[in-house]
């Protein structure tokens, strides 16, 4: 299934990181059960089954499709050097191509993003002297990792702001208490993958910097942020003092993270990588997918966006045309390749009018979950990536109306 929204149509909360596993929407129950696909199991099979997909993700395909990915490792490794071994070899190939990449002294891998940013933040913490963290509200680690960063540890996370927007440089200079460690997500997933403007950005790190704070990087899709900015990943990333870049949700690899910065401080993050566990033994089908992300869809990245801006122009216009009395697309020009989509509808019925869509035309506009987000108040998220740049401007047009259309006849239905 599509990876996404934390709450489900029924209202029920997921508090597992929404990119890692699937929701639990309208789930039957009783003797519904047995009688009925829930509106999760529908969407999963209408997704799977329509030959077209706006948002098919690839890390989603069948595992016979993933492991061909792999056919790919020759171009980008030496396949008769040894494998790995705690991290030598393919693992240390990938991290020296990550460094170059971001323009850092060193970086190091990590199986997941949530243990490498929790190590990134103990050593600055130590280094610091202050185990509290300035961040945003929504980021990631506040809305999606169970309290790490304090139950494990041992940080101190403040809240900059909680505004669905980035924080400002005068909340960070005017914020009330002490911090050693500024952390930026970027973009910012749970306000709509929005990112600030560069000199915004710079503004910011300068903020942080009057107060002796060091800034880190959530980067887990920083890599399509250059479109946005306007400058290449190693003049953003050395904006900071460490950056986190994640492989699978930009890449397409089967997992895996760095952390990139300093030489002195990843050889400590790999000290406290093997006290979390995360010194595996071997890792070269992640490494070597990640090798294959960088080689084939890192530069893809800004043909992405430039089509996500096409989608979101052609949805507000379609939906319009199909006569929907009120839509918002979050940003109206996307800052990545990703952006919600906001409809005055309960989720369950926009869920059950994308899914009787993808059902009935084989085509599915929107293959993610609808979150609900108030009273007859529903969002979605939408991706672009290769399987979007089928559908044309008038494609999605058409489809939007269509779908608008379709929606008016369930709302009416019920």
């Amino acid at each position: 299934m599509i990876p996404d929204m934390s709450e489900t149509a029924d209202g029920t909360k997921d508090t597992t990181a929404r990119d890692e596993r699937p929701d639990d929407e309208g789930r039957a129950t009783g003797d519904d059960a047995a009688a009925r696909p829930s509106l999760r199991e529908r969407r999963i099979a209408a997704w799977r089954g329509a030959p077209r997909v706006l948002a098919r993700l690839g890390f989603l395909a069948p595992l016979r499709e993933r492991l061909a990915l792999l056919e790919a490792a020759g171009s980008v490794y030496d396949l008769d050097e040894t494998s790995d071994i705690y991290g030598n070899g393919v693992v240390e190939a990938l991290e020296r191509r990550v460094a170059e990449l971001l323009g850092t002294e060193a970086a190091a891998f990590f199986p997941t993003g949530t243990m490498a940013q929790q190590v990134a933040l103990r050593c600055w913490a130590g280094r610091t002297g202050s185990p509290t963290v300035a961040l945003h509200a929504l980021s990631h680690p506040e809305v999606h990792e169970r309290n790490a960063f304090s139950q494990v540890s041992g940080l101190r996370p403040v809240r900059i702001s909680s505004e669905p927007r980035q924080p400002t440089a005068a909340e960070v200079r005017d914020f009330e208490e002490p911090f050693g460690t500024l952390m930026l997500e970027l973009p910012l997933r749970d306000a709509g993958f929005l990112l600030p403007t560069w000199e915004e950005l710079t503004e910011v790190v300068d903020a942080a910097r009057e107060r002796d704070a060091v800034v880190h990087l959530d980067g887990a899709r920083l890599w399509e942020s250059t479109e946005h900015f306007g400058r290449p990943l190693e003049e953003i990333a050395g904006l900071a003092d460490s950056v986190y870049v994640s492989f699978y949700k930009s890449l397409n690899a089967y997992g895996g993270a760095a952390l990139a910065g300093p030489g002195t401080l990843v050889e400590e993050a790999k000290a406290w990588r093997h006290r979390y566990g995360g010194n595996v033994f071997q890792q070269f089908p992640t490494a070597l997918s990640a090798l294959i992300g960088l080689d084939r869809e890192l530069p893809r990245l800004p043909e992405y966006v430039g089509h996500a801006r096409v989608v979101a122009a052609a949805l507000r216009e379609g939906l319009t045309a199909g006569g929907l009395p009120w839509s918002r697309v979050h940003p109206e020009v996307p800052h990545t390749y990703d952006f919600q989509v906001w409809l005055p509808y309960d989720a369950e019925v926009v869920a059950e009018a994308a899914i009787a869509a993808g059902e009935e035309t084989g085509a599915m506009l929107f293959a993610n979950h609808w979150d609900a987000k108030g009273p007859g108040l529903a969002a979605t998220e939408v991706y672009v990536r290769s399987e979007a740049l089928a559908w044309t401007a008038e494609d999605v047009r058409r489809a939007a109306t269509e779908f608008a259309r379709r929606l008016a006849r369930e709302r009416a239905a019920r």
